[in-house]
């Protein structure tokens, strides 16, 4: 293969996400669990711009605290980076710069969207070619939710999350972010699912593949807040609850000051209201940064991983 390099920075654009709903399968032999979930892509994203070089390294910066961030091999944007490069059989390196504002550790796939716009960054910069049938595979080696941060809008996902079927959604929705402080380990919230489920037996989700609802399809195609408001589920909240009790309040407070319906996004702890519309969600956004908590609005669904000009 030839490989044609950028002369300047490569910038990719990708967004987080909301698991709007999100069904739990029992726990595998290897240790992992089948899901259902109904992911949006929504307005807040990270940033990446890439410049050819001879090792592959990452920097951090953004609107949150990226002070831990590991920037070695672990990092899974250097992840992606260096699989592209096996297998497309690119000789040098990368040198990455992540602007972030997806929360950390959130329940949002801030990570896995730093892994979606390196791939597309990488593959730009060395003028690899692969279709996206080929970098989706990339993707799914890297994470459940990495291949949803490249399509973006609005999917199914089963499996472990990375087998995607698009899934209709009409209009905008409005969601008000409410983002802690801390995060939360998403294999130490399934640990406490199966915890909790072991301890009651009436929770245990049997054998069959977890679904989403028909009730969230057609909610999504209606493009009807209310009626997906109804519809919004996550099998892992009560986990995160657990796990951080603090989150409860921040639920009540939301849904008490003019939230549809609030959840625990994903693994958490980010909790995500959907609104009626903008004017609604900047009227609860004030409320809840009132009470000290950091809120933001955004609105899905929007588009994946993709090149911007700047």
């Amino acid at each position: 293969m030839t490989i044609a390099w950028a002369d300047e920075a490569v910038h990719v654009r990708a967004p987080g996400k909301i698991n709007l709903f999100m069904r739990v399968g029992a726990v595998q032999a290897d240790g992992y669990h089948d899901v259902a979930t109904a992911y949006q892509a929504v307005s807040l994203y990270e940033d990446v711009r890439a410049w050819p070089d001879d090792e592959f390294s990452v920097s951090f910066g953004g609107s949150v605290d990226v002070s831990a961030l590991p920037t070695d091999g672990s990092n899974l944007a250097i992840k992606a980076a260096k699989l592209l490069a096996r297998t497309a059989g690119v000789p040098g390196g990368v040198r990455l710069e992540i602007e972030k504002h997806v929360p950390i550790a959130g329940g949002m796939g801030g990570g896995s969207a730093d892994a979606a716009a390196t791939l597309v960054a990488c593959d730009a910069l060395w003028g690899t070619g692969l279709s996206k049938e080929e970098l989706h595979a990339l993707a799914a080696k890297l994470g459940a939710d990495v291949p949803f941060a490249l399509t973006g809008g609005t999917a199914i996902g089963t499996g472990r999350g990375d087998r995607l079927s698009p899934a209709l959604a009409t209009g905008s929705f409005h969601w008000v972010l409410a983002v802690a402080e801390f995060g939360l380990s998403t294999p130490g919230v399934y640990r406490e699912l199966d915890r909790r489920r072991e301890e009651h037996p009436e929770l245990d989700p049997g054998t069959e593949s977890p679904v989403v609802d028909a009730e969230v399809l057609q909610a999504l195609r209606a493009g009807d807040a209310r009626m997906l408001a109804a519809a919004l589920h996550n099998d892992l909240q009560a986990a995160a609850l657990g796990l951080a009790p603090g989150l409860g309040g921040i639920l009540e407070l939301g849904e008490a000051n003019g939230a549809l319906a609030g959840l625990v996004s994903g693994s958490g702890p980010t909790v995500a209201f959907l609104v009626d519309d903008a004017d609604s969600a900047i009227e609860l956004q004030v409320a809840l940064s009132a009470a000290r908590l950091n809120a933001l609005h955004v609105h899905g669904a929007v588009h994946g991983a993709r090149l911007l000009r700047s």
